[in-house]
């Protein structure tokens, strides 16, 4: 698929146009809204808002190419928007359903048990660390964006960025015990 000339006619209206762009990335897109809110429901109520105001807005975008990064960061901010409106907090529980349906799409885990305590662990951590340093790991590492992709979607410099997850993983290893690597 051919995405800028796809954004172009979606930009002269093309909502089946539209529509193909969000579909090819869909699991990405989902995936980056369930992160935010926690549950199904959500995540797919904050993709249909995302792709309304997408579709009102393509005619602003100014790059084609930056499609995605730009639809990505729209999708970003109406979750946080979202989240902050309801005050929500995501409990351990939804993030342990989250990665059992991860992990259900994966081809094979080596030791379930041993993955599971270590996903909890690390989703406790996350828990108890800056909101900002959190979801700047989480973008990193669960989503695997740069640090400039990061910028953009949540509005800070790069170097921001590297300080969040430079300090948010330095207190997580000092709140797990010193070493992130796997205990024997």
């Amino acid at each position: 698929m051919d995405i800028i000339q796809k954004v172009k006619e979606a930009k002269q209206g093309d909502k089946e146009a539209l529509l193909q762009l969000v579909m090819a990335q869909k699991d990405e897109y989902y995936r980056l809204a369930y992160s935010y809110m926690g549950s199904k429901h959500d995540a797919l109520d904050v993709l249909e808002e995302m792709i309304v105001i997408v579709y009102e807005k393509v005619h602003q975008l100014k790059k084609p190419e930056s499609f995605y990064s730009w639809s990505k960061t729209i999708l970003v901010n109406r979750c946080k928007d979202l989240v902050k409106k309801q005050k929500k907090v995501v409990l351990i529980k939804e993030w342990r359903d989250q990665m059992e349906e991860s992990n259900a799409n994966q081809q094979s885990i080596p030791d379930p048990y041993q993955s599971k305590e270590q996903e909890i662990d690390i989703h406790a951590l996350l828990e108890s660390i800056n909101i900002d340093q959190a979801e700047a790991i989480k973008l990193k590492y669960f989503h695997d964006l740069d640090y400039k992709s990061i910028s953009k979607m949540t509005n800070v410099s790069v170097g921001t960025v590297k300080s969040r997850i430079f300090h948010g993983l330095r207190k997580m290893k000092h709140l797990y015990g010193g070493d992130l690597r796997e205990k024997s």
